[in-house]
């Protein structure tokens, strides 16, 4: 199946080089075109000058961009060259309305639509591990299975278009408690003047382990927050998940507000573009030395 992908960032260049190693890769577009010429170098595949040219030229899109904005965008300018029945999957984590919406414009040209949020951070969009939570069509899921299995190791129909977004929400909030509880932990072990080292090994094999202390544990106490999953993303994705519960039933979310809040601190201080276990960096100041 000819694919394409639009958006060349940590995520979207990893899924690209696994779509190109099992030769599905047939055309990329990336507004910076540094990517475009990186992967281009690495191919062998020109790159195409516009989404539209993109979805000339493919019957599967993979769209991996930031924001809400950017993915509406992105549909617009690929629907000149949209073909009937051209499946465009939104790997993006936007709100269940924004999916909602793209869906309605990919109907006018007869295309179909999945929002399909994923989960594994860089190391699993390289590694083809991403969890992959879709929404939308579960006959044309079934029909591009065969690709995704290339960039996902759990592929999972969770129900109608937004469906997807809304499961992408729950991963966040929970990404949110897990790195408070990981990094207050570890700044807590640190104050206590323990082998950290020793500290993540033995808690790593017990009741409280987790993907986030097993994979950021160590960095963490080495002082390196290379993303990874970078805090002005999640800061993005978690006022999606505050507005997605207000208009819900009015709640708040205690883990996410408690997040923000520190997430902004985080950025005010310069480091939003650093991974987001650079949350120690608040909770080691909570432990004067």
């Amino acid at each position: 199946m000819k694919t394409g992908i639009i958006g060349l960032g940590a995520m979207g260049m990893g899924m690209a080089m696994n779509l190109h190693k099992s030769g599905y890769l047939t055309a990329f577009w990336n507004r910076s075109p540094g990517r475009t010429q990186e992967l281009a170098e690495k191919t062998g595949i020109s790159a195409a000058s516009s989404p539209a040219e993109v979805a000339e030229q493919c019957e599967l899109i993979i769209i991996c961009v930031s924001r809400d904005e950017d993915v509406i965008e992105v549909v617009n300018a690929m629907l000149p060259g949209v073909q009937k029945g051209t499946v465009v999957i939104d790997t993006s984590t936007v709100s269940s309305d924004t999916a909602k919406e793209v869906a309605t414009l990919l109907k006018t040209v007869e295309a179909n639509f999945l929002d399909s949020p994923v989960s594994g951070g860089v190391e699993g969009a390289k590694n083809g591990t991403m969890a992959m939570m879709i929404g939308g069509d579960e006959a044309v899921l079934n029909s591009v299975r065969p690709v995704l299995e290339v960039i996902g190791g759990n592929i999972v129909y969770m129900g109608p278009t937004g469906s997807g977004q809304a499961t992408k929400a729950v991963n966040q909030i929970m990404a949110a408690g897990i790195n408070q509880a990981v990094t207050e932990a570890l700044a807590f072990g640190s104050a206590m003047g323990l082998d950290m080292d020793k500290v993540i090994d033995v808690v790593g094999s017990g009741a409280a382990a987790n993907w986030f202390l097993d994979h950021r544990g160590r960095t963490m106490m080495e002082g390196t927050f290379e993303p990874g999953f970078k805090v002005a993303l999640h800061h993005k994705d978690l006022n999606i998940c505050r507005t997605m519960a207000a208009q819900k039933s009015g709640t708040r979310l205690p883990a996410v507000e408690m997040t923000l809040k520190d997430y902004e601190t985080l950025m005010e201080e310069g480091h939003g573009e650093e991974d987001i276990s650079a949350l120690f960096r608040l909770k080691k100041g909570m432990f004067p030395e």
